[in-house]
């Protein structure tokens, strides 16, 4: 073939393919044996800015090394380039008719965050010891373990061991895989020298193990449904999401799928909705194509993010959570204005002296539950519980609750501990101490890392708590004054309170 006829061919090529990827959520590149960026779908633009070109120019010569040496591997060899924020695994597969690349991103952002969170990762991770013994596995490795027959506490099988060994002295070396109970999963060994044991990471590599043509090897879902509402084509992929819509292949479409994948796709961008199975939650983008008469279907596994969200919900407000997630690393925030309330179980200490730790960790529970649940009417955040106190902030983010709130709050907290019974039909009290004013809040720690507020105001609060009375909401006079509009006291007077001597207290009583 002459090099006109070549380039013919690849435009055709190139032509042919930009009617079907280029509304795919995710990036679809092909590039030249040179580096010549060939085609690129709407997807790709972050990439092709971390790579300092465009569609006909070149990507860097590594890049270009890189790709060869994937696209030379047996099938699911990848490697990772980040771009905005945003990691991809890239995935190469060679077309010797073309000698060009077809080259597919897949977000893996959300699974490399969610790593810091092994036990709830929904992918397999596993930890060997020097000598090779299998020392932990989290649930989403069973099928692995199974497959070798190791439990925790056994060597892996010595085979393994010499794969990861020699996985770990050279990168290039052939990937590993295990197979059982028809799913394949790559393994890749990391050493921790720091603790002196090996990870190992799995990924599912079932759907990409068979790929074979274009789209067919694309590890993300596609499909696409003719104008008869027939699912004319799925590639392997596909699976999952075929059996979220209920779908198989050659048949019509169900009639309320095919009208709500109609409703997205005529709806406002982004034009995508979730579906689950089996386990895994999927972003399906609907996009008509109108030469076509049909709808494509393009799906992303957006479990490891939900997860990643779900996590961080769990210990961080969502503003703070979102910011995490955008990539700042130092949060640090001063409010001129916050409520902070600490809460104490009165003689809890002589009152779990004589009793089994499940009941006093059981009544604890209970007492807690009911201000978390207190907490999360008044949109308020809880930062922590220190033993038998319970400390929650109001005025620290936009969506919550304010100082009100707050005060609200502690009203609620003493009348429901004064209708409370422990399954023994004991009684409890507790101590609530609140106060307003300046304070920091941010995020400490690497490991286990908490939101937590910092400033005299959270040391005023701790104070007028510990020096409270049973049954009673201590505040200090500037802090009546600030509520005076829509509250009710009663004045204490002076009280001694360590490290800040003769304090001007009231008792918050009601609400006007």
């Amino acid at each position: 073939m002459g090099q006109e006829d070549a380039d013919t061919a690849k435009g055709a090529a190139v032509a042919s393919v930009s009617s079907f990827p280029d509304e795919n959520p995710n990036p679809v590149l092909r590039i030249a044996r040179d580096g010549t960026v060939l085609y690129a779908n709407r997807a790709s633009e972050p990439l092709l800015r971390t790579l300092d070109t465009a569609r006909g120019g070149r990507v860097p010569d590594n890049v270009t090394a890189q790709l060869a040496t994937a696209a030379a591997h047996h099938a699911g060899s990848r490697f990772e380039l980040s771009a905005d924020h945003t990691t991809y695994a890239i995935l190469a597969v060679h077309q010797p008719d073309l000698d060009v690349w077809n080259v597919y991103g897949t977000d893996i952002t959300g699974a490399k965050v969610v790593e810091k969170f092994p036990d709830r990762n929904p992918n397999p991770v596993l930890r060997a010891s020097p000598d090779g013994a299998l020392i932990y596995a989290n649930t989403a490795a069973s099928m692995i373990t199974r497959a070798l027959g190791t439990v925790r506490g056994e060597l892996l099988p010595a085979a393994l061991l010499d794969q990861i060994r020699e996985r770990l002295d050279n990168a290039d070396a052939a990937p590993i895989h295990v197979t059982g109970e028809g799913f394949i999963y790559r393994l890749d060994p990391v050493l921790i020298p720091e603790f002196r044991f090996i990870n190992l990471y799995g990924t599912d590599v079932t759907a990409t193990q068979a790929m074979t043509a274009f789209p067919d090897e694309n590890p993300n879902p596609v499909l696409r449904i003719d104008r008869d509402g027939v699912l004319a084509y799925a590639n392997p992929a596909s699976q999952p999401v075929m059996a979220a819509l209920s779908a198989e292949l050659g048949r019509k479409v169900g009639q309320k799928v095919l009208q709500r994948l109609k409703a997205v796709a005529a709806g406002p961008a982004p034009n995508t909705f979730e579906a689950e199975s089996g386990g895994r939650l999927y972003e399906l983008r609907v996009v008509t194509l109108s030469q076509f008469e049909s709808l494509n279907v393009y799906g992303s596994d957006i479990t490891a993010a939900r997860e990643v969200e779900r996590l961080l919900l769990n210990i961080l407000p969502a503003s703070i959570a979102e910011r995490l997630q955008h990539g700042e690393s130092m949060i640090a925030d001063r409010f001129e204005e916050m409520a902070v309330l600490f809460a104490d179980v009165v003689d809890f200490t002589p009152f779990s002296a004589h009793r089994p730790p499940a009941e006093v960790v059981g009544v604890l529970n209970q007492v807690f539950t009911i201000f978390d649940r207190l907490a999360d009417r008044y949109e308020l955040e809880k930062i922590k519980t220190i033993g038998d106190a319970y400390m929650v902030a109001g005025g620290i983010t936009p969506e919550g609750g304010g100082v009100e709130q707050v005060a609200d709050m502690a009203l609620e907290m003493v009348d429901a501990m004064r209708d409370y019974r422990t399954n023994a039909g004991d009684t409890l009290q507790i101590r609530v101490g609140l106060h307003i004013g300046p304070a920091v809040a941010g995020i400490i720690g690497l490991k286990k890392f908490i939101y937590d507020i910092w400033g005299d105001t959270v040391n005023t609060a701790s104070r007028l708590e510990s020096h409270g009375v049973p049954g009673k909401i201590q505040i200090t006079a500037g802090t009546a004054e600030r509520l005076a509009s829509g509250y009710l006291f009663e004045r204490r007077g002076s009280v001694e309170i360590k490290g800040k001597g003769r304090v001007e207290a009231c008792f918050l009583v009601a609400r006007r």
